[in-house]
């Protein structure tokens, strides 16, 4: 299943890998849930005949979207991508292998594509240094929301939880708490291909971590609120030092890193200002924006 937030070209370059892996054996069910509106929708339906294309609202957010696709999807194990993440011939393979070892959900790692300028670099290395290769295997706290398999049967069990409207962490979240165990596979490893600037990264760092604050702000008391607002004050050096902490053991990364990180002290604090703003007030009108 794949939300279309980033237009025709992330689209159509994704779809390509999708229709490739196909070809290797196993029968995928492609389901886009697309608010980019007809232009878009019509030519995929021309292009890929057999995806299942399905609109959504101009302002409906990648959760929202995610919830639409899983209720359409058929198939007894759904699979989540995104419209910039390209996907290798065996994917599948993989995908379904992990499930019949007995796993009810398995992710795996991230690798980065968008390699020509550094804002891109940088960009990756913020948002998914934890998922770089090479990462834990086995059983883990948190798993990609880009990269991830479910059985059919573990989505119909919290459907409730996925209509709520968060992000992937908050199932995740549950699932764990109920003792569902979610399993790193790294070897099922996708690519991610998204070309930023500098203002457009900041903007959407900073919706992206309003949006999970001010969700999670729903459940707290004023005071915890207020705590955890003033307490991101402290989360720019702190995520600084955690990404420089997962990639620099990385040796191939460590060059990418150093030259990256006057960006990422600039992205880190826009990570924090959105987290602050998501506490004292809310989501507002972030989710909808996040692509």
């Amino acid at each position: 299943m794949v939300p279309s937030v980033s237009g025709l070209g992330c689209l159509l370059e994704c779809l390509g890998t999708l229709h490739a892996s196909a070809a290797s054996g196993v029968a995928l069910d492609v389901i886009v849930v697309d608010r980019c509106g007809p232009d878009v929708r019509r030519v995929v339906a021309e292009g890929f005949p057999a995806v299942h294309v399905i609109a959504a609202a101009p302002d409906a957010s990648i959760p929202q979207m995610r919830a639409i696709g899983f209720r359409h999807a058929r198939a007894g194990a759904v699979a989540v991508i995104e419209d910039h993440v390209l996907v290798p011939a065996d994917w599948p393979q993989h995908l379904l292998s992990a499930l019949a070892a007995g796993h009810e959900v398995v992710g795996g790692s991230v690798v980065n594509a968008a390699t020509d300028r550094l804002v891109n670099r940088a960009a990756f290395l913020c948002e998914y240094s934890h998922l770089l290769p090479p990462i834990a295997s086995g059983a883990v706290d948190a798993l990609a929301g880009n990269n991830v398999v479910y059985t059919r049967a573990l989505l119909d069990r919290y459907a409730d939880v996925i209509d709520a409207g968060g992000w992937e962490d908050q199932l995740h979240a549950a699932l764990r708490r109920d003792g569902v165990r979610l399993t790193c596979v790294p070897d099922i490893c996708v690519t991610h291909k998204m070309p930023y600037r500098i203002p457009e990264y900041l903007s959407q760092r900073f919706l992206y971590s309003r949006s999970y604050a001010g969700l999670r702000r729903a459940s707290m008391s004023l005071g915890k609120r207020m705590a955890f607002s003033v307490g991101t004050l402290l989360l720019p050096p702190a995520l600084l030092l955690r990404i420089v902490l997962r990639v620099w053991p990385k040796r191939a990364h460590r060059r990418d890193l150093v030259a990256s990180l006057p960006l990422l002290m600039l992205f880190v604090c826009a990570w924090a200002a959105g987290e602050m703003v998501g506490y004292a007030a809310g989501p507002g009108g972030a989710l909808a924006r996040v692509r």
